[in-house]
């Protein structure tokens, strides 16, 4: 019998690893002869880069960039010198999480280190970028980013603008001759989460700038500035921004990972199944067991869980979930393609129990699954 493992975190509670080792061990003090693979998965968020590191097995790389404002800061991201496989997240070096919430200024903020890490990822002999969009503290369409490795924003009198969100309105034109002559060797693969386009009610300024410190002038005023450069995109790139699916996303480095990079948009939860090799090492499985802290309504959103069920209705495979607490009906449970669930919430004394003490519980959990067969 063959049983795949593929959970996300538990935030604030369990690893996505952490899952599998006390599922593992539940599983075997039922039954020794069962088959077990591993696959943590991750949507993106939190956590993923740990779940990364366990297929690339690579190494950590620190180094100094610049901050949203300029401001030299340490960031790190992942390289496997054996793949020449690096992955990036934008958030250690553009994030809000790197600011106090009275410093979020997101017209006056950059990509800039963002782009100095892809710089220094290529340098190292990445043939690959895997790239994490979101909690970005920008909305510089990725000028920043580009910026860094080698494009020039020129205004009207041909002078170099500053790559930040508030000059978007003042660049007339692209000057493309200085970009580092590595980056075109490169596959960049791009996780990006949402959907927004570029501008507009539902775009990258309207959408998020406000969380990002934007006051309604300044809303409008960046809104005006994707628009505007949307143009000289357009007229540089030959492509029509609006109408790219994400191109809103983490303050227009949708579209900007798509024409300076060439990079394809992925739904992170996609991206990892690639990288953990997950559509060919569940085959032949009779079931696999996901997991997250909460089976709930963004549950159906694509996170963790959506991404294992899809794959396994197609290969007819069952699908077990152990959750810290489910919020879903038994209906939509069902039209999940979930054949079985427990949560931790139901054998803990309360939330924190629950919180502490997960992995207990789900070996316990395992061991009752165990039991049916």
């Amino acid at each position: 019998m063959k049983i795949v493992l593929a959970p996300d975190k538990f935030k604030n509670s369990l690893t996505a690893m952490e899952f599998c080792l006390a599922v593992e061990r539940g599983i075997k003090s039922v039954r020794s002869d069962i088959d077990i693979v591993k696959l943590p998965l991750a949507d993106g968020g939190d956590g993923t880069i740990e779940v990364v590191n366990y297929y690339l097995n690579g190494e950590t790389v620190t180094i100094e960039v610049n901050d949203p404002f300029f401001k030299p800061i340490k960031a790190s991201y992942l390289y496997s010198e054996t793949t020449q496989i690096a992955f990036i997240e934008m958030a250690e070096a553009s994030g809000m999480k790197l600011l106090k919430e009275d410093q979020f200024d997101c017209k006056n903020a950059t990509t800039y280190g963002t782009g100095e890490m892809i710089l220094d990822a290529i340098n190292k002999g990445a043939t690959k970028v895997i790239l994490g969009l979101g909690g970005s503290a920008t909305n510089d369409c990725g000028i920043g980013m580009a910026a860094a490795l080698g494009y020039q924003f020129l205004n009207k009198n041909h002078q170099s603008v500053k790559p930040i969100g508030a000059n978007l309105s003042k660049i007339a034109s692209i000057n493309t001759d200085g970009v580092t002559p590595k980056l075109s060797h490169v596959q960049f693969q791009i996780a990006c989460d949402v959907t927004n386009p570029l501008y507009g009610k539902n775009g990258a300024a309207f959408t998020y700038a406000a969380q990002k410190g934007a006051n309604s002038q300044d809303i409008e005023m960046l809104d005006k500035g994707l628009q505007d450069f949307s143009v000289v995109l357009r007229a540089v790139f030959n492509v029509e921004p609006q109408s790219v699916q994400g191109a809103g996303a983490a303050g227009g480095m949708g579209i900007a990972s798509k024409v300076f990079l060439k990079g394809t948009l992925e739904p992170g939860i996609e991206l990892i199944k690639k990288l953990a090799g997950f559509n060919e090492k569940i085959e032949d499985a009779d079931w696999i067991i996901s997991g997250e802290g909460k089976l709930d309504d963004q549950t159906l959103l694509g996170k963790t869980i959506k991404g294992v069920t899809s794959v396994a209705k197609d290969k007819n495979i069952n699908v077990a979930v152990f959750c810290g607490a489910i919020e879903l009906n038994q209906d939509s449970i069902n039209n999940f393609n979930i054949s079985y669930v427990d949560e931790v919430i139901k054998y803990a004394t309360g939330i924190k129990d629950a919180m502490s003490n997960a992995d207990n519980y789900l070996e316990e959990i395992a061991k009752k699954f165990m039991s049916k067969f």
